[in-house]
């Protein structure tokens, strides 16, 4: 990497900065304007204001807004997220139980959907007009017109209660075997296949076609270059950049995004972790899944543009 290069990765890593700043802002605020909190979600309708106001102060919900803030910003930086109002857990804790499921579903989608997503774009460009390019703009705005709780539900009644060929909830830490995690993960990685791959593949051939409207593609067919080396050879290196942010997107999507699949499938992620939370008005762990959603799309968000400009000489010279 020139300096050029890395004065771009300094520039993108101290705007990632200043946005998790105000997104703290944002996020600790909106949550404080929720009905409820967590005191009055433990003791129930029935409790007296002394002791609601005996297990505020406990809590320090009492503290002014401010306060509460520079104190979790304070312990934030630290790597310390606070504890669990709920469940009186430190966060970090609850978190890095969740992770490892969160990523492991994560990772098998994209692992999935990503080549797929590139095939069917690349196929369709180089189709284009054909029967079988519309046959595939008609499959994938279909499928990104569905939402994914419909997709989820429509399967969990096909596949797990009437066939019955796979289980309708996950139990991720009974998965001991290759066949009991297929069997477990199915029904999920494939509802969030279809809601990303189809969004991929649709970038994945407006980036190609536009290349290979440029000139010097019409210069390399006039030469006779084969369709095939035209496409993978010339038109597809000058889109690493917008494919890239395509799917780091999309990628995003699976961080925070699949609330609804992980609480349908009872899926023990990350998602459902800040589900839970919302219930109990855990401020501090929603708190904390929001900055760690943020974080991730952020830093996906910058490996993007840093590929989209490795793969771009004249990026790299600007």
């Amino acid at each position: 990497m020139n300096a050029r290069t890395l004065s771009f990765i300094a520039q993108r890593i101290g705007g990632i900065a200043l946005t998790l700043l105000i997104v703290s802002l944002m996020v600790f605020f909106v949550t404080a304007l929720l009905p409820g909190d967590a005191a009055q979600q433990s003791l129930g309708q029935f409790a007296t204001p002394e002791q609601l106001t005996a297990l505020r102060e406990q809590m320090g919900l009492n503290r002014p807004a401010l306060v509460r803030y520079l104190s979790w910003l304070s312990g934030l930086l630290h790597g310390d997220m606070g504890l669990s109002l709920s469940s009186q857990t430190p966060i970090t804790q609850l978190i890095s139980g969740r992770l490892a499921s969160s990523m492991t579903l994560g990772a098998v989608t994209a692992a999935i959907s990503v080549p797929l997503a590139l095939i069917i774009g690349i196929v369709s460009a180089m189709y284009r007009g054909s029967a079988l390019d519309r046959g595939l703009n008609v499959v994938t705005m279909t499928t990104v017109a569905i939402p994914e709780f419909l997709i989820a539900t429509l399967a969990v009644l096909i596949f797990a209660v009437k066939l019955k060929w796979v289980p309708a909830l996950i139990f991720a830490h009974d998965v001991s075997t290759p066949w009991q995690f297929i069997r477990a993960y199915t029904l999920p990685v494939a509802t969030l296949c279809c809601v990303i791959t189809a969004q991929m593949a649709r970038m994945t051939r407006a980036a190609l076609v536009d290349q290979l409207g440029k000139p010097y593609i019409e210069m390399a067919r006039l030469k006779g270059v084969r369709p095939v080396r035209l496409v993978l050879t010339h038109a597809l290196p000058n889109t690493v950049g917008p494919i890239a942010n395509a799917i780091a997107v999309s990628v995003s999507y699976l961080v925070g995004g699949a609330v609804i699949v992980e609480t349908i499938f009872n899926y023990p992620g990350l998602a459902q972790l800040m589900v839970d939370g919302v219930a109990n008005r855990d401020m501090p762990l929603i708190q904390a899944c929001s900055m760690l959603f943020c974080t991730a799309y952020l830093i996906l968000l910058i490996i993007a543009d840093v590929c989209g400009v490795l793969s771009n000489p004249k990026l790299r010279t600007q």
